[in-house]
């Protein structure tokens, strides 16, 4: 069963045809997982679930880690803690709602995708953006919780599935 769907239909005349041409999103196909046990499948699509919930967020703030980098770089370091200030209040009150109501495992698997998509870990991004008192003091609450501010997304070995997951949810196959 074909899951993309047509993303632009073109039509060429070559002497007296007319060729119709359709461009098709990539289609991915991966062998069916077999899952040892009920517990196994449940923890699958949790990740399923943690992954469509995070992602476009892990997107969105990347692009204003991207565009707060461009910013502050033209700026001076009073400016800077100026305009800091201002856009970290901006921001908390677009997200806070949405943050406090994810559970522990979408926090966690926002770090992931966060670092899979800046390739920063959330540790060093705080340290970036803030200072590394800020990421100490972040790192050890997360560590009260069993997280890890430095845990660094390892889509080859350990985030393989979440690989996986992520390419068949941008895709629409999930």
């Amino acid at each position: 069963m074909l899951m993309g769907s047509v993303c632009a239909v073109r039509a060429q005349e070559a002497e007296n045809d007319t060729l119709y041409t359709a461009m098709l999103h990539e289609v991915y196909c991966y062998a069916p997982i077999k899952f040892k046990n009920k517990q196994q499948e449940r923890f699958y699509w949790r990740t399923v679930r943690d992954v469509k919930k995070t992602l476009p967020y892990a997107k969105r703030i990347n692009q204003a880690i991207i565009e707060a980098e461009d910013t502050l770089a033209q700026m001076t370091p009073k400016e800077k803690r100026r305009w800091w200030r201002k856009r970290e209040r901006e921001l908390f009150k677009e997200y806070e709602k949405d943050f406090r109501n994810m559970t522990a495992s979408q926090g966690r698997m926002l770090m992931l995708l966060l670092d899979r998509e800046s390739d920063r870990t959330s540790y060093e991004l705080i340290q970036t953006f803030k200072s590394k008192f800020a990421a100490d003091f972040w790192q050890f609450v997360a560590k009260l919780f069993k997280n890890d501010l430095k845990e660094e997304y390892d889509p080859k070995e350990k985030d393989r599935i979440v690989e996986r997951i992520i390419t068949l949810v941008e895709a629409d196959q999930l």
